[in-house]
């Protein structure tokens, strides 16, 4: 249980962050636009990605020796850099949400949002080497595996329904900058326990 909540923990506190994905999620669900096949798409390939990270983790790990070490080192200074960056981006504030251009068919729809996931280099970081290599900690790797795919689909299907309810909160920047603070200080707890293990 402690490994799926840890799980579900960090990969919602990474797919939180403002990025075009995320944009078009929210733009989508603001339109009530191709909902449902978009928030699926986005929620099935995390869950890919999760678990090509959770279980070739494990096996590298196994095959060579330090690997862990070194990745939990790597994931802690991306967090710390990560966390920086939102830091600074909650301190300066004026962060400004853009979605680009909607697509208007439902083809049009699955594949903005299948290159706006396969195309990020983040989501390889985020999804394959970071959740890899802290799910390396875990004896249950399953279960952190778990936990972090359902974060993914918490998250894109309520924001793909949800945003018409944040539409009025997240229009202020004040908004915006509460969850950069809180997204940043996560970032930093997450990689003080990676190098304290």
């Amino acid at each position: 249980m402690t490994a799926a909540l840890a799980g579900f923990a960090l990969g919602l506190s990474l797919i939180l962050a403002i990025g075009a994905q995320n944009a078009f999620v929210l733009r989508q669900g603001l339109r009530r636009v191709h909902v449902f096949p978009v928030v699926l798409v986005c929620a099935i390939s995390d869950a890919v990605l999760i678990a090509g990270g959770v279980a070739g983790f494990g096996v590298l790990v196994e095959a060579i020796p330090g690997l862990e070490w070194a990745m939990r080192l790597f994931g802690a200074a991306f967090l710390i850099w990560y966390g920086a960056r939102t830091l600074r981006s909650a301190w300066r504030g004026g962060e400004v949400l853009t979605a680009g251009k909607e697509a208007g068919s439902l083809r049009g729809a699955v594949l903005t949002c299948l290159a706006l996931t396969w195309l990020n280099p983040h989501v390889y970081l985020d999804t394959v080497v970071l959740l890899g290599a802290v799910s390396a900690q875990y004896h249950d790797r399953l279960a952190f595996a778990l936990g972090a795919m359902s974060a993914s689909f918490v998250f894109f299907f309520s924001l793909g329904y949800g945003a018409r309810l944040l539409a009025p909160l997240f229009a202020r920047p004040g908004a915006w900058r509460i969850l950069d603070l809180i997204i940043g200080l996560t970032m930093w707890a997450i990689a003080a326990k990676l190098l304290l293990v």
